[in-house]
């Protein structure tokens, strides 16, 4: 993939009304944007782009996984991804994208380049810590969790060694709250 070519909707030519875009998206694909923190990618991205005689109404949904380390025990896994992007499309003097929902293009446009939208959509769909199923659930098997585990701090049973002045201070605590 040389370029995003693909991922151009020339939105002159369609007729006014709804019109569904669909995109596979692997690793390929992030290769163009210099992103490398997924091992594989396997997305399947649709567009709804309802096209109005004044603006155009764009959805983006993202549905499919990528592969990522575990940021407790660095193994791989496949973080499923499911997002929606909402994006209005209006006509202005000049290109502005400040704000992320609205997208003002020149008047002269012909075409709009969806590639950088679908990007930062499922980027950041990724969550920000990645923890592995099996972890959640108790069944991951790996080094780096025996050893987290024989590194944890035991919280050791001292109620015999409790000094009895404490006890007459939770008294008092107890007491004011009656």
């Amino acid at each position: 993939m040389k370029d995003l070519k693909q991922f151009n909707i020339p939105f002159v030519g369609l007729s006014e009304g709804n019109h569904d875009f669909n995109y596979t998206i692997d690793n390929e694909f992030f290769e163009y944007f210099n992103f490398d923190e997924f091992e594989s990618a396997n997305l399947e991205v649709t567009i709804n782009f309802l096209k109005k005689t004044t603006l155009f109404e764009l959805v983006f949904k993202v549905k499919g996984t990528v592969e990522v380390p575990c940021d407790v025990t660095t193994e791989m896994y496949h973080q499923k991804i499911k997002a929606t992007l909402p994006l209005v499309v209006k006509f202005g003097p000049e290109f502005n994208d400040d704000n992320e929902e609205i997208l003002i293009l020149s008047y002269d446009a012909y075409q709009l380049n969806v590639a950088q939208y679908i990007y930062e959509m499922i980027v950041l769909a990724v969550p920000n810590k990645k923890v592995h199923p099996k972890v959640l659930d108790g069944t991951m098997e790996s080094e780096t969790l025996k050893k987290l585990k024989e590194l944890e701090i035991k919280e050791e049973n001292t109620a015999e060694e409790v000094d009895p002045r404490w006890d007459k201070l939770k008294n008092l605590l107890t007491e004011k709250k009656r």
